[in-house]
């Protein structure tokens, strides 16, 4: 979910349609929130997620163990460049009620929001071709739905305000 320094809600739904680790989910959830972001000209974001991996690793408070979640994470890097400010900031989901509401309506198949931002990803927002043949560990299996719900937990952004000057 967005919400607008003016307390505007914006709601957003990614829907993957392939197998994703919750980590996947993740960054992908935080890939395709900064690239909407990007879309709609915000500038400054304070981002609130429930993966602490994913935060940390992009906060630069661990480091990537696995060249998929590298790849992830580079990603994000080069989004970050596009924006003034960028915060990550780990939350749990009980203390998210916005988020746990997608995630009840992505978890039972319902019915997206009219007004939500809705995508449908296909395939990751990495390329996966150039890990598969030095990846040696084996991916971490989800089902769709599973992954659905991480993803619609996963996110809750905040635009900043810039200041003048």
């Amino acid at each position: 979910m967005f919400i607008s320094p003016l307390g505007v809600h914006m709601w957003y739904v990614i829907r993957i349609h392939f197998v994703a680790s919750s980590n996947v989910a993740g960054y992908e959830a935080l890939i395709n929130g900064l690239k909407i972001t990007i879309e709609l000209g915000v500038g400054c974001l304070d981002v609130r997620g429930n993966s602490q991996l994913v935060i940390d690793q992009v906060m630069k408070a661990s480091s990537c163990h696995d060249l998929k979640m590298e790849a992830y994470c580079k990603e994000v890097r080069k989004l970050e460049d596009m924006f003034h400010g960028l915060k990550l900031i780990h939350i749990t989901r009980r203390y998210n009620e916005a988020v746990d509401e997608l995630a009840k309506i992505v978890s039972n198949r319902g019915t997206v929001l009219p007004h939500a931002i809705s995508r449908d990803l296909h395939e990751p927002s990495i390329d996966l071709g150039t890990l598969a043949s030095t990846e040696t560990s084996a991916p971490e299996p989800t089902d769709t739905v599973e992954a659905l719900l991480t993803v619609a937990e996963a996110m809750e952004v905040e635009q900043i305000p810039q200041l003048p000057g």
